[in-house]
């Protein structure tokens, strides 16, 4: 048997339940792009489909260009420049580690999400995607390269 596909599948088993939302299939380029439009962004460019979450570029109402993430299971707009408070590094750590995982490193955050690696509960390391808004973790990854 494959062992990354039994890692994978123990991941699945074992993880958070938000792994369930990064495994769940990205819908359509065009369903993303609509659901950007929908939220009111008047153009849309380099969309594409990375980690877990829909990225892009987009121009926002006052004209200004930046990029934003989009949760396919939700359908949240991660917008750096939206008018919501974003966490501060502690609290991030801590819903990090109240979710059970362990080791935490290399985090940075790339606009309004948060990037870690760690170990999940059985000590194998994945990539995190953290919601900068709330502490919510929106991905789940193997980490390949650990």
């Amino acid at each position: 048997m494959n062992t990354p596909r039994i890692l994978l599948l123990a991941i699945a088993a074992f993880a958070a339940p938000a792994l369930a939302q990064s495994t769940t299939p990205a819908p359509a380029a065009g369903e993303a792009l609509a659901t950007l439009r929908d939220a009111g962004y008047a153009e849309v460019r380099e969309i594409d489909f990375d980690d877990g979450l829909w990225e892009a570029e987009v121009r926002r109402a006052n004209g200004r260009w930046g990029e934003v993430a989009l949760d396919p299971a939700t359908g949240e707009v991660f917008d750096p420049m939206a008018d919501r408070p974003m966490l501060p590094l502690a609290d991030v750590l801590a819903s990090i580690e109240a979710a059970g995982y362990q080791s935490v490193h290399d985090v940075d955050r790339d606009g309004a999400l948060w990037d870690a690696d760690a170990l999940d509960a059985q000590g194998q390391p994945v990539e995190l995607r953290i919601s900068a808004f709330d502490g919510r973790i929106v991905a789940v990854h193997p980490d390949l390269e650990d």
